[in-house]
C-alpha cells in the first residue's frame, strides 16, 4: 500500500477514508502501520487481557499534535481487516491523557453508503451506552500492567469538535 496516495476523504472531515491498523475484537497486540512503506509492524503485545472495542486506525495525510496522524476508532458490528480503508464520519471525541500527554481518539462510523446501521447517529450520544462505556473503559486500562506507562480518560466531545481536530490535523500535515 502506497499512503501517500490515499485521499484523505470524499468531503473531509465530515467524509474521511480511515486506514484500519487493529481491528474490532481482536486480542491484545497493538499494531502500526509504517506510513512510509505500508507495512503493518506489531507495536507491541499488550500486557492487560482485553480485546478491542472498536476497530482501531488513522486518516492519511493529517498530523495530531502528538506527531502521528490522527486516531480513529471506527464504530462497527464487524471487523474491518487490517489495511483495509473505510469511509468514515465523525461523531465524537474520547478525551484522554496518558504518560506522554493529551491523546484524544476520534469516534467515527461508517458513512451510510457503506452500512446504514448507524444511518441515525450523528453524535457519539446517539450510540448505545455500554458502547461508549466499553470504550473507555477499554482506553482507561489496556496500558494498566505496563511499567511506566499509564491513561486518564476525561471524558467525550460531539462531532464538532471531532471536525475540528480533523481539520487542525489536515493543516498540520501540509504545513
Amino acid at each position: 500500500m502506497i499512503i501517500d496516495e490515499i485521499p484523505i476523504g470524499k468531503e473531509p472531515p465530515w467524509d474521511i477514508n480511515v486506514i484500519i491498523e487493529v481491528p474490532f475484537g481482536r486480542e491484545a497486540v497493538k499494531y502500526e502501520m509504517d506510513k512510509k512503506s505500508g507495512a503493518l509492524y506489531v507495536d507491541r503485545v499488550m500486557h492487560t487481557s482485553m480485546r478491542y472495542p472498536c476497530n482501531y486506525g488513522f486518516v492519511p495525510h493529517t498530523l495530531s499534535e502528538d506527531g502521528d496522524p490522527i486516531d480513529i476508532l471506527v464504530a462497527s458490528p464487524v471487523e474491518f481487516l487490517s489495511g483495509s480503508i473505510v469511509r468514515c464520519r465523525p461523531v465524537g471525541v474520547l478525551k484522554m491523557e496518558d504518560e506522554k500527554g493529551e491523546d484524544e481518539k476520534i469516534l467515527a462510523v461508517p458513512v451510510d453508503e457503506l452500512n446504514p446501521y448507524y444511518a441515525k447517529v450523528n453524535q457519539y450520544t446517539d450510540l448505545p451506552k455500554i458502547l461508549l462505556e466499553q470504550i473507555s473503559h477499554f482506553f482507561a486500562h489496556y496500558k494498566d500492567l505496563e511499567s511506566g506507562k499509564w491513561v486518564e480518560v476525561k471524558g467525550w466531545e460531539g462531532a464538532e469538535h471531532a471536525a475540528k481536530l480533523i481539520n487542525n490535523a489536515i493543516a498540520r500535515a501540509s504545513s
